[in-house]
């Protein structure tokens, strides 16, 4: 682990620490443009990369959520999203909300693992 990695790892708590390595990993592991991971109320993980297809388009975040919903996920606590830039697209914002709502901590990374974006959310 370089020291820009162990730097962005010390600013998480280990739990949302662990979704950054999701998040890398999933982007890595298929070379996609975007990688995510996220945590439901339960603190199981869902983890995904963009899908670009013809006929098929779906946000890395957007997919972890899908996961999340499909496997029983009624809430989640936190999201960390990694791209080029360290954005987080709206409709993976909303696509999240609608799972979790506004109190949803969404982190967004470069692939180094530093932080860009970190958006607490509201306490419920």
């Amino acid at each position: 682990m370089s020291n820009s990695e162990a730097n962005a790892a010390d600013e998480l708590d280990p739990e949302d620490a662990k979704l950054l390595t999701l998040a890398r990993g999933a982007r890595g592991r298929v070379g996609a443009a975007v990688g995510a991971a996220l945590r439901d109320e339960t603190g199981r993980t869902y983890s995904g990369a963009n899908v670009d297809l013809p006929h098929l388009r779906i946000g890395a975040l957007q997919l972890a959520v899908a996961q999340a919903v499909a496997a029983g996920a009624k809430d989640c606590e936190c999201a960390v999203v990694v791209a080029a830039d360290g954005g987080v697209f709206d409709d993976d914002l909303l696509a999240v909300k609608d799972l979790g709502g506004d109190h949803v901590r969404v982190i967004g990374a470069l692939p180094t693992g530093q932080i860009v974006v970190d958006l607490p959310g509201t306490s419920s």
